[in-house]
């Protein structure tokens, strides 16, 4: 069986890279690890980079953001994405496990930062001229302090990654091109429920077994869905299935079939009826339409 590549931190520059955190300058960084970041890929960590030059695609679960000067990338454990550059990119990328910052700050949670708490915000931010100045001086902090070896060099970068997130949050949360799903008291219900589909999606598709995980009604779960997303819990775990689906059509070389059976379905017929339902073509077509697409 034929999944997506997943990265891990151990793989990017082995003789300095930790366990759980890394950094370094965009250029070299694409340079010398391109035959792990050239093809489709997920990572099982928490990445962020910011481009200070260069231009091109950057593809997240196909969907397309352009990068220019400015754009601001973030992604979650199992995101598949690759770039296209039409120009040598420019700039700064760290990434790190959510322990690496969620043990350093007893109270602090990755989830309070809108990009991370919930798969429906977007996954980019365009900075303005004086904005990317500012964030660029912190991502240099971040990487000269990577690569020196002080004491409590741990904790000044968990505290350097912490002020980062909040500077961009606040770019991020005034970015006029975003329609974000912001904080409300239903908050935590929503982080428990979309990582109860990410761990059983493939065999529980009801949205009974989900509010029973939650220990509250399919009706409450459903007002919850509604006021923060706009959409029903059963619309989230389709939605979750079908990105799956997708990711394997394209990204994997299983036959349909294998799938099919990957993602819980009883038979291949069913769920292509299912994938054209949603997507209003075949999976075979789908797999044909996007090899089709010249991305490296």
């Amino acid at each position: 069986m034929t999944l997506i590549p997943i990265l891990n931190i151990q793989q990017f520059e082995a003789e300095e890279s930790t366990a759980d955190f890394y950094s370094n300058d965009l250029r070299l960084h694409l340079r010398k690890n391109k035959d792990l970041v050239t093809i489709p890929h997920r990572h099982d960590f928490f990445l962020c980079v910011v481009f200070s030059e260069g231009s091109g695609v950057h593809e997240i679960d196909f969907t397309s953001y352009p990068v220019r000067p400015g754009s601001v990338f973030f992604l979650k454990p199992g995101q598949t994405h690759f770039w296209k550059f039409n120009s040598e990119p420019q700039g700064f990328i760290f990434f790190h496990t959510e322990e690496f910052f969620e043990v350093g700050f007893s109270n602090a949670k990755l989830r309070q930062f809108p990009f991370y708490y919930s798969i429906e915000n977007p996954p980019h931010l365009q900075l303005k001229s004086r904005e990317l100045r500012h964030i660029l001086a912190r991502f240099q902090e971040i990487n000269a302090e990577y690569h020196q070896h002080f004491s409590y060099k741990k904790e000044r970068l968990a505290s350097l990654t912490r002020l980062i997130y909040i500077d961009l949050t606040r770019c991020y949360t005034t970015f006029e091109a975003h329609e974000i799903v912001k904080s409300t008291t239903y908050l935590d219900t929503l982080g428990r429920l979309e990582a109860a589909i990410e761990k059983n999606y493939r065999n529980e598709k009801s949205a009974k077994f989900y509010a029973d995980q939650l220990h509250i009604t399919k009706k409450h779960l459903n007002r919850i869905t509604k006021s923060t997303l706009n959409k029903t819990t059963t619309e989230l775990i389709s939605e979750r299935i079908l990105l799956e689906a997708k990711r394997l059509i394209v990204h994997s070389n299983n036959s349909l079939a294998k799938i099919a059976e990957i993602l819980g379905f009883e038979d291949y017929a069913y769920f292509s009826r299912v994938f054209k339902a949603k997507t209003k073509t075949t999976p075979l077509s789908f797999r044909k339409k996007y090899k089709g697409k010249e991305f490296s």
